[in-house]
């Protein structure tokens, strides 16, 4: 079994052309080498027990791709393509997820100050200046959890795990919250997430963009509550915040499409659940330069489930300091 194993990664992937390469491994093979050097090089590679605890460090971060990036796979189905112990497929899948979950500091990261004059470039020249991200959610659909299971069903009536993200123009994740079931409400994931208590000094005199289901805040815009009586100012801050706030829709397209686990991730370990997820997520950022063009038509059938949630208002009164901001900023955006 182990010559098949050895075949396989070391005779038969080498051959791939770039583009083979990408289609099984949902990653280019540059990112795939950098990673598996990131990995080589950490703890969790060294000193591992077992008949397969020597495999090499690339042939595990392709092993763990090929995993991510198939939809219905099993770790069975992995074992059966690579010719490995599924014993041993277990301890490879939460190895390199804890490895690259772990990473999520270093590589899902605020904007240094100079990263964020090029982002508000971008968005300046869209339309909307003084923003540096876009913040928004998703659920990530799961199997029924062990414990507490319907607290993870959705309004949608799915089991899930809500992830909250903000990212940049180019989708690029800058934070990440994730682990909250499915039933709670959207503004109470923000309320209790990181990100609340530290937007200000995160942000100082920049905002990010999110819709009526986060706060208005001195850093965080909304749209203006449409109960039609909204003047042209008003409309057009709406019409301006909903164009740039694609980003987002646009990263979590990539995240799923790149990473097809992540449709319907059938692990019962919620713990493990979330480091996959961010583990995707550090992926995610890693793969950029890598030009993951989205299909459309696969993305609008997955969109009728996971995306297109109720958003509901954020229910508290709004800031009047950051009402009176926004206000400001709509009489300047041109018409």
């Amino acid at each position: 079994m182990r010559l098949i194993y050895f075949f396989i990664l070391e005779e038969t992937v080498p051959q791939y052309s770039d583009e083979v390469f990408f289609e099984h491994f949902r990653v280019s093979r540059a990112t795939a080498h950098y990673v598996g050097e990131l990995y080589e090089s950490s703890s969790y590679y060294h000193n591992q027990p077992g008949q397969y605890g020597n495999l090499p460090a690339f042939h595990q971060v392709l092993i763990y791709l090929w995993y991510l990036g198939h939809q219905y796979s099993s770790f069975r189905d992995v074992a059966d393509c690579f010719k490995v112990t599924i014993s041993s497929i277990n301890r490879i899948i939460t190895r390199v997820t804890t490895f690259l979950s772990n990473l999520c500091s270093e590589i899902v990261k605020w904007p240094n100050d100079s990263e964020k004059r090029l982002i508000e470039e971008h968005f300046r020249t869209n339309g909307f200046p003084n923003v540096i991200g876009v913040i928004d959610r998703t659920h990530i659909k799961i199997g029924k959890p062990v414990n507490d299971a319907d607290s993870y069903i959705n309004s949608k009536g799915f089991y899930s795990i809500q992830m909250q993200a903000v990212c940049d123009n180019r989708s690029k994740l800058l934070h990440v919250f994730i682990g909250y079931p499915g039933s709670v409400h959207h503004s109470q994931v923000f309320k209790n997430s990181t990100l609340k208590n530290t937007l200000q000094e995160k942000c100082g005199r920049y905002f990010i963009l999110g819709d009526n289901s986060y706060p208005l805040t001195n850093n965080l815009l909304t749209p203006y509550k449409d109960r039609g009586n909204l003047t042209r100012k008003q409309q057009n801050f709406n019409v301006k915040l909903a164009k740039n706030r694609y980003a987002t829709e646009n990263c979590f397209n990539i995240l799923r499409q790149k990473f097809r686990q992540l449709y319907h991730l059938k692990l019962r370990n919620i713990r493990l659940i979330v480091h996959v997820i961010r583990a995707a997520c550090v992926l995610h950022n890693i793969s950029l330069e890598d030009n993951f063009l989205i299909n459309e038509e696969h993305e609008a059938q997955s969109n009728q489930e996971q995306h297109g949630f109720q958003s509901e208002d954020f229910e508290e009164d709004e800031n009047e300091e950051a009402r009176t901001m926004r206000d400001r900023i709509a009489s300047t955006l041109p018409l």
